[in-house]
């Protein structure tokens, strides 16, 4: 019996729980959920015969090497700064591990001790980063088997509110982790433009988005996604002049979330005094230089908005110009906007949310230009069964799946961007409702 370890039972595992339950008694498994909070854990199981549930507060050294070491593969649905933890005892232990999460500088450093141990470890395995690779993968690969060679890249991802469940005039609901959303971006976006290098810094990347159309849904904003710039040799297009991998919103979100960002509200670095016993207005009061009119009226102004504009009407329904008092002790800006939009932005009973993914890619074939799209839409089925929960952890599972049945032979650490991984990965997820459609023009000259 192969035992397989979850480590994390919030809101993006319930998917990949469920398909290593849903496979278990008739492979042979057995699967532990281990969360900090064991009812969480328990209800993820919900009795199942070849499922039980754990206590485990990661950062206990003993009683994670306890867990580790009883179990052949481990998959980490933790913060990402805690798979680190995890992938040292899984090499002591040797085991396998799948993560979701983005692979940082000090887990590729330990590729090769994974390697000399012949071990497995696979990041960014979830949507995106996960989905995305795969999909742009298979289609690049695709267009260079028939000759072409690609001249521009660029990739886009939402999770969203599905049109039938928007009903707030940010068009936005939390579908994944609140504190991620809120602190979304930070840092400067790297990407290439014309041939030329750009870097977007936190301060401006909300202001410099572009609007990009999704067949059969509209047009959505786009901004920036991280360092782009890390994808050019693994996707085997170092010499385009465009790479670009965005973060997908509705329009009109982008300016008023970047008013957000420019009062300083997004910024957890510092505690707010008597954040416990200020109101919301008075809050918002002590950001603003002197002067005189309301409190909105004054950051109207600050903004260079209208007192009636989209940008200030998104605002005050936050409820930021209230006397209504925050009621959250020693919190940074970010933690009590986090506690805001929570009580603002929670999915409703019934509930559908959306992803949207899509690549542009052109490319250059005997002579002439092609353009192609190629989107995949998917909605969930309600506030618990979530596409995001879906498409996050599915591609993990069925990981798992291969890892186990012996179909993986690529040992390190890496990300799904070889033929042996996304090949098996998107067909079997096809049968989920993960289907691309794609659409090519040739360009006139």
């Amino acid at each position: 019996m192969k035992n397989i370890l979850i480590i994390g039972a919030g809101r993006s595992a319930s998917a990949c729980i469920n398909y290593c339950l849903e496979n278990a008694a008739e492979r042979g498994w057995f699967v532990t959920v281990a969360d900090s909070d064991p009812e969480q854990a328990e209800k993820r199981i919900n009795n199942h015969p070849n499922g039980r549930s754990a206590w485990l507060d990661v950062n206990k050294q003993n009683d994670r090497m306890d867990l580790i070491s009883r179990h052949d593969i481990v998959v980490s649905l933790l913060p990402a700064h805690l798979h680190l933890l995890v992938a040292t005892d899984c090499i002591k232990y040797k085991k396998h591990l799948v993560t979701a999460s983005y692979v940082s500088k000090e887990m590729y450093r330990l590729g090769d001790e994974a390697r000399d141990a012949s071990l497995i470890f696979m990041g960014e395995m979830g949507l995106d980063p996960g989905i995305d690779h795969m999909s742009a993968m298979k289609l690049l690969n695709d267009i260079r088997a028939k000759g072409g060679e690609i001249t521009n890249f660029r990739s886009y991802t939402g999770g969203l509110i599905a049109p039938e469940s928007d009903t707030n005039p940010w068009h936005y609901k939390f579908t994944w982790n609140p504190r991620n959303v809120v602190l979304a971006g930070q840092g400067t976006a790297q990407y290439m433009e014309d041939g030329k290098y750009k870097y977007t810094p936190y301060s401006r990347l909300f202001k410099e988005y572009v609007t990009i159309d999704v067949p059969g849904m509209g047009k959505y904003e786009a901004y920036a996604n991280r360092d782009s710039l890390l994808y050019r040799e693994i996707y085997g297009v170092e010499g385009i002049p465009n790479i670009i991998r965005g973060t997908l919103r509705c329009q009109g979100f982008c300016d008023a979330w970047n008013a957000l960002v420019q009062i300083g509200l997004t910024d957890g670095s510092y505690p707010i005094h008597d954040a416990d016993k200020i109101t919301y207005h008075e809050w918002m009061n002590a950001y603003l230089p002197r002067g005189t009119g309301s409190v909105k009226e004054r950051m109207a102004a600050f903004l260079g908005e209208e007192i009636d504009s989209d940008v200030m009407d998104k605002l005050e329904w936050l409820g930021l110009f209230r006397k209504i008092k925050i009621n959250v002790a020693n919190a940074t800006p970010a933690l009590i906007l986090e506690h805001l939009l929570l009580s603002k932005w929670s999915l409703s009973p019934g509930d559908k949310d959306m992803i949207i993914m899509q690549h542009e890619i052109d490319y250059q074939l005997d002579g002439k230009e092609y353009h192609v799209v190629s989107s995949m839409v998917m909605k969930g089925e309600d506030e618990n069964d979530t596409a995001m929960a879906r498409l996050v952890g599915l591609p993990m599972g069925i990981f798992v799946k291969l890892i186990i049945d012996g179909k993986i032979t690529t040992t390190g650490v890496n990300i799904p961007v070889m033929s042996e991984v996304y090949e098996p990965v998107l067909e079997e997820l096809e049968k989920y409702g993960v289907v691309f459609k794609e659409s090519e023009v040739l360009v006139e000259a």
